[in-house]
């Protein structure tokens, strides 16, 4: 664990600016708004190590997949979110001295994310020769143009005349750390000087990927002057130099515009006019009422979603940090986008999207952000079946097979345990339906293109089980469950538990159908009473001594120990141990068959929860981000309420106290949910299935209270749990919960 910023419940903040954590400290300090992002790299850049990355939601490139020996099914390319044009920089000189912090003498140093607005600001004081300049950058990207980037530079002199140049610069020439041939990407198409603006488009690939073209332009001003300056092009960047004079104790503020408009919504010879158009708009206002507009639009996500707790800053800082960064990467604007493992903030996990939406992102984002959100993630998947029944085809069989990694639905990772094993994620896909349908209330979804999802999925799972004679039952060989730890296993519980929950949803929703979506369909009755012939005789391995559900066939046979017996410098083991020396371990990275005690939470008695969480938990290592929070809420559910807190802390702080050591090279985006889910449905218990709401909550003992919002089928629903338990219906009809298993009514006060 690593904390490089302080505490404070609204601010990721730090006065500190330490060489070997720059990585780390860009991480934590990336923003975004959906449509773009960067990390918290310096205007004024910065020659020590770093990583200067900015991304581009929906723009990527298929890189050629390189394996040892090919094998039929492999894909053909790897996706990647490439590393797009940099838009940020705003090089300095002072007397002709290079302001770069990695080597310059400076003081006063100070670093701060705001979450209320996603707004980075930095300041420092730079010691010239023979001037002293304090800088303070502020930068945002605008939640209502959504290709609008904005950074403005206070600088004042505090001793000495100084005469300032700031060179504004965008670059084209970038280039990716996580690439196959460590090449670039880009390949330059012109820069206007007069426009102000640069033209890339992706290189050629061999896969029919359409490439992406993308322009940017810049301009400089002084409140409502523009700044022309001097301009300069060279191949791929342009560079728009201004001298201003500094008089001492006078500050001097200029703002850098900057439109970004791709191909994906502007075709490329529209683009220049596009972006002017843009850029008017933006520079109608200023910096402070763009600022203001934006914050705007924040506040009503914070009236929504915002969990507010007492009595512990950290744990209010973590849930906060998360939920922010959660939705500066993704909140329903574009259908055509998914929330990427590392969203904006690095270029690991090249995949735009994994099973994470659906099995972590869906539980919160249905309840805490408007039931449209949700719905577009739901018909982000539908809308790429295509690709789903193309990568089944791949691997010889029928139906539907959901990507593992994507942008287009086509799988993209050439990983062979993830492309031909990892095979839960269909499952996910189907269990987010049916939660934003319980949820909701909403069955419009499942009638229609749901329901061709869930058909598509349920004749894969049907194709891909074989009957075994001898055991007289269905199984599923040769996947990689939730715990990737394991590869290659036989009858992963988890998996064929959750492929005869598909199954058995499919059937009980089909009659429901829309009459047009079940005749373009066409299951037959036959098909029908395979499915629940499968259903009945689904293979389930259980040990009746331990009185627990087996992660797999031979799970038991390994060297059982717990976790806590990895010496401390060995931790975590995924960065010192071989492969070889993890898969035959059993230690488990991840919830695996305590995923689907908390999928199908109702389905099993406590008794059967707790015996599989005594056995599992200890065993397991929580190196996937995913881990901390399934476990969290299952503890608080058996009472276990010490090890839900702990579970919760690692789960909310993961990232800014850097617990598994891999936060330099981008957030855990996906699994920010994970601090909401272990208070909502961990602490505070709620569940909503059997068209039921329900809460059991707890107050942790370290803290003095908590309270959240959520949306529940047209009514906004206030939680707050102290030394009492208090449930407030904000708007919406009235309705009845379940509140420690005793029955309350709730109408919105007149005097509301």
């Amino acid at each position: 664990m690593k904390r490089i910023f302080e505490i404070d419940p609204w601010l990721v903040q730090s006065h500190q600016l330490n060489p070997n954590e720059k990585r780390l400290q860009e991480s934590m300090t990336a923003i975004g708004n959906g449509y773009m992002g960067l990390r918290g790299n310096f205007e004024e850049g910065y020659s020590g190590d770093h990583l200067q990355g900015t991304y581009l939601g929906g723009v990527w490139f298929p890189d050629k997949t390189v394996v040892g020996w090919w094998k039929n099914g492999y894909p053909d390319y790897f996706g990647k979110a490439i590393n797009a044009p940099s838009f940020i920089g705003m090089a300095l000189t002072v007397n002709g001295e290079r302001v770069d912090l990695a080597t310059s003498t400076y003081r006063d140093f100070t670093l701060t994310l705001d979450l209320h607005q996603g707004l980075l600001t930095r300041s420092f004081v730079f010691e010239g020769k023979q001037a002293t300049v304090r800088f303070t950058f502020k930068r945002f990207l605008s939640n209502v143009i959504k290709e609008a980037a904005l950074v403005q530079l206070t600088a004042e002199s505090l001793a000495g005349p100084a005469e300032l140049t700031v060179a504004a610069q965008l670059d084209g020439n970038v280039t990716n750390e996580d690439s196959n041939y460590d090449e670039r990407f880009w390949a330059p198409q012109g820069e206007n000087a007069a426009a102000g603006t640069i033209q890339l488009q992706t290189k050629p690939n061999p896969f029919g990927v359409p490439q992406f073209t993308v322009l940017l332009k810049q301009s400089l001003r002084q409140g409502a002057t523009l700044l022309p300056g001097t301009v300069t092009t060279s191949t791929g960047q342009l560079t728009s130099t201004v001298t201003l004079p500094l008089a001492p104790n006078v500050p001097v503020q200029l703002e850098k515009d900057v439109i970004v408009v791709t191909s994906r919504d502007v075709a490329p010879e529209a683009q220049a006019e596009a972006a002017a158009g843009l850029m008017t708009q933006l520079q109608g206002q200023s910096f402070a009422a763009q600022l203001a507009a934006h914050t705007a639009l924040w506040a009503k996500r914070w009236a929504q979603s915002d969990v507010v707790i007492e009595g512990d800053d950290a744990a209010q800082q973590g849930i906060r940090f998360n939920l922010a960064q959660l939705f500066m990467t993704y909140y329903g604007d574009d259908k055509r986008l998914n929330v990427g493992p590392k969203g904006f903030t690095g270029e690991k996990y090249g995949g735009a999207t994994y099973w994470d939406t659906e099995a972590y992102v869906v539980p919160m984002y249905v309840a805490a952000t408007p039931p449209a959100v949700t719905r577009a993630l739901l018909q982000y998947r539908h809308d790429q079946l295509p690709g789903a029944y193309h990568n089944a085809q791949q691997q010889g069989l029928k139906g539907a097979l959901f990507p593992m990694v994507t942008f287009n639905g086509i799988e993209c990772h050439n990983e062979w345990e993830i492309t031909f094993e990892e095979l839960h994620r269909n499952a996910a896909v189907a269990f987010a339906i049916y939660q934003y349908t319980a949820y909701t209330g909403d069955e419009s979804y499942v009638n229609h293109d749901g329901m061709e999802v869930l058909v598509g999925i349920s004749r894969f799972w049907a194709d891909r089980v074989h009957f075994s004679k001898r055991a007289g039952k269905y199984m599923i060989h040769g996947v990689t469950g939730p715990n990737e730890y394991e590869n290659n296993v036989n009858n992963n519980w988890y998996t064929n538990t959750m492929a005869a929950w598909c199954l058995e949803y499919t059937l009980a929703r089909l009659p429901k159908a829309d009459a047009a979506i079940q005749a373009r369909l066409a299951v037959s009755g036959a098909e029908q009473q395979q499915w629940q012939d499968i259903i009945d005789c689904m293979y389930y391995p259980e040990d009746n001594k331990l009185g627990i559900f087996v992660q797999h066939d031979t799970f038991l046979d390994k060297d059982l120990r717990p976790a806590s017996s990895i010496p401390a410098d060995q931790r975590p083991i995924n960065q010192h141990w071989s492969w070889d020396r993890i898969l035959r371990s059993p230690f488990i990275k991840q919830a695996d068959v305590l995923q689907g005690l908390y999928f199908l939470n109702d389905r099993f008695t406590r008794e059967q929860k707790e015996r599989n969480f005594d056995f599992y938990e200890p065993l397991t290592v929580h190196e996937s981000s995913l881990s901390a929070s399934i476990h969290a809420v299952l503890a608080a559910e058996l009472g276990k309420q010490d090890k839900a807190v702990e579970l919760y802390q690692r789960t909310a702080r993961l990232d800014l106290d850097n617990y598994n050591n891999d936060t330099a090279d981008g957030l855990h985006i996906t699994s920010m949910t994970g601090g909401w889910l272990a208070i909502v449905q961990g602490f505070a218990g709620m569940r909503y299935d059997h068209d039921q709401l329900r809460f059991d909550p707890f107050l942790p003992k370290q803290w003095q209270g908590y309270q959240f919002r959520i949306n529940y089928r047209g009514r906004v629903i206030q939680v707050a749990v102290g030394k009492t338990v208090a449930l407030t219906l904000l708007a919406g009809p009235p309705l009845t919960v379940m509140v420690a298993g005793q029955p309350q009514h709730l109408e919105v006060s007149a005097h509301a």
